[in-house]
């Protein structure tokens, strides 16, 4: 049971980062009806931020830690929303009416050109971080195995809920909200009655590419190290989460994240870890053959 609950915190705390990825998938495609496979990329680039102003602070000194963690959020934030906002202005854009494959093409080669970007610049070897956020709390001590909470996991889980919190308000009640919720359902008539359309586009993606962002973060605090090849694989989950959950659904994007957090590490507990990632795959063929549009998506009715 210790062993248990042990994995269930861990899948958890993984399942909230893929959440976050997931929900920049989901919301590109349920505007715009394309995958941004350059979502990973993005994140990466945020995990790359913090591991660079983490360094700065600690070479200039000063700072707490929580100040330090503010600072890094905001600066990993608005970097990644330049390169989201210019993202959809250079790949998406000027494609958005051309056949549907060709955004698609053009969005695996931005993934490409970023991330030899960051391995040219930065380098292809790991960059470690040292402890930022340290201890924790036993939750049960049973039989020489003790359930450890550590005080990262509890900053990720708080994090993560407020900003899905965050995230369904201004989807509910914001006029950007509303203005997403009308290029869903007909960009052409959002158009005609006043909606910006290219602009709703356009802070779509910045505000996915944010919650990327912070998500790197995470993943840097959690696991304190990177490179420049987190993003592919990251990204390529993310993707497979929002598709396990209902591509265009955002609590199906939250709910698909957890999901393969909680069988990546529960297979790698108790089976092999070399064939986590097969058996996240395996369950999500399972589910799209019983549910073609995922737990908690909606069938795409098609206008005529």
């Amino acid at each position: 049971m210790a062993f248990f609950l042990q994995q269930l915190i861990n899948g958890v705390t993984l399942g909230s980062i893929y959440g976050l990825i997931a929900i920049g998938y989901t919301m590109v495609y349920g505007i715009i009806g394309m995958i941004n496979f350059a979502h990973g990329e993005v994140y990466m680039i945020g995990a790359f931020v913090a591991v660079i102003v983490f360094t700065v602070l600690a070479s200039v000194g000063g700072m707490g830690v929580v100040g330090g963690l503010l600072l890094v959020l905001i600066a990993a934030m608005a970097i990644t929303a330049a390169y989201g906002w210019s993202i959809e202005r250079v790949a998406y854009r000027p494609l958005r009416r051309s056949f549907r494959l060709a955004p698609l093409i053009s969005a695996i080669g931005m993934s490409i050109l970023l991330q030899n970007y960051v391995q040219l610049s930065q380098g292809a070897r790991i960059k470690p971080l040292q402890p930022i956020i340290e201890g924790g709390m036993i939750l049960m001590d049973r039989g020489g195995f003790a359930v450890r909470l550590s005080y990262i996991q509890i900053f990720i889980f708080l994090l993560t809920l407020a900003l899905m919190a965050a995230f369904a308000l201004i989807i509910a009640k914001t006029p950007l909200g509303r203005a997403q919720r009308a290029c869903e359902q007909d960009r052409t008539m959002a158009a005609l009655l006043g909606v910006d359309v290219d602009r709703t586009i356009s802070l779509t993606f910045v505000v996915g590419a944010m919650l990327a962002a912070v998500a790197g973060v995470m993943v840097t605090l959690y696991y304190g190290v990177i490179d420049f090849f987190i993003g592919f694989l990251a990204g390529l989950k993310a993707f497979t989460a929002a598709v396990l959950g209902g591509i265009g659904s955002l609590p199906g994007a939250v709910l698909g994240g957890l999901l393969i957090g909680l069988i990546e590490t529960f297979w790698s507990a108790y089976f092999s870890v070399e064939y986590k990632d097969v058996a996240a795959f395996a369950i999500l063929v399972i589910v799209l053959v019983f549910l073609p549009t995922g737990l908690l998506g909606r069938p795409e009715v098609e206008k005529v």
